[in-house]
């Protein structure tokens, strides 16, 4: 696992839902955005490849697994408001903060180079002393975060539909790696047998949105007036969504990461992608 880069500047675990707030932070009066991206690849084999074929590494594949993982993310031109970054920053971020393990890659399974692939934007688990807890995680990559959260509780509501998980939940079965360690587990708890009262006990929604920060960009340096004034911000769009009709079946977990400016950040991700596809 790479070595952890965003500063959680707000991690309350005591709220309902939980809040927590990360910043890449600044350096030399820039927030971080060109090492942000870099860091963001490190975690781009675990997020594209397959359990098995990450156990594949060695001198001798490492340059092909590496394009690989590249290109299946996408091969277009227009990016501009595709959600794979914003899925493999949610990866990173629950990976970094609470160790939790990929299920599946989503991207592995695409049928065409720039399609996107349905469903959660994250299959992900949890396991301390022999319990299983599934992550199933929702990502909202945005400029606006009224936006932001307009958009993921509408698809909170649509995605915890009883219906709706039972054909979620056969599709990631068939998509987990038979020599996973965990395999056996998460299958037996996705199994249609398996009530989803079960399962709720046991699921976490992690929801990561981004969004364009008046407080990180007002500021050039991590001081402590910059993380009063974020804590305030961050807060209080952590009230807007906890106050919405939110599922009360699951337990959501809320992943704030303010910017100053997503488009300029995407446009990076976009530029190492290609570096990436061509290595």
């Amino acid at each position: 696992m790479p070595d952890p880069f965003l500063e959680v500047l707000v991690n309350d675990l005591d709220l309902d839902p939980t809040l927590t707030a990360l910043c890449a932070c600044y350096e030399l009066g820039t927030w971080r955005t060109e090492q942000y991206a870099r860091h963001l690849f490190e975690w781009l084999p675990e997020f594209a490849l397959t359990w098995a074929e990450r156990q594949s590494f060695s001198d001798a594949t490492a340059v092909v697994l590496l394009r690989r993982a590249a290109a299946v993310v996408y091969s277009s031109d227009k990016y501009s408001k595709r959600g794979e970054f914003g899925e493999l920053i949610l990866h990173a971020i629950i990976r970094q903060v609470f160790g939790t393990e990929p299920a599946i890659s989503k991207l592995y399974f695409k049928d065409a180079a720039n399609n996107t692939v349905k469903g959660f934007d994250a299959v992900h688990i949890v396991e301390a002393d022999g319990v299983l807890e599934l992550w199933l995680g929702e990502a909202k990559l945005y400029s606006s975060v009224s936006q932001a959260i307009a958009a993921v509780v509408s698809e909170l509501h649509e995605h915890t539909d009883a219906d709706y998980l039972r054909q979620e939940f056969t599709l990631i079965a068939n998509k987990i790696d038979a020599s996973w360690p965990h395999a056996h587990k998460v299958k037996s708890l996705l199994n249609p047998n398996t009530s989803l009262d079960t399962v709720f006990a046991r699921l976490t929604i992690p929801v990561l949105l981004t969004y364009d920060s008046p407080t990180t960009q007002a500021h050039t340096k991590h001081t402590d007036d910059y993380a009063l004034a974020l804590e305030e911000e961050v807060r209080g769009h952590w009230a807007t969504f906890s106050a919405k009709n939110l599922p009360a079946e699951v337990r959501v977990r809320l992943f704030l990461l303010p910017l100053p400016d997503k488009a300029g950040l995407v446009k990076v991700l976009h530029n190492q992608l290609m570096l990436w596809q061509n290595i």
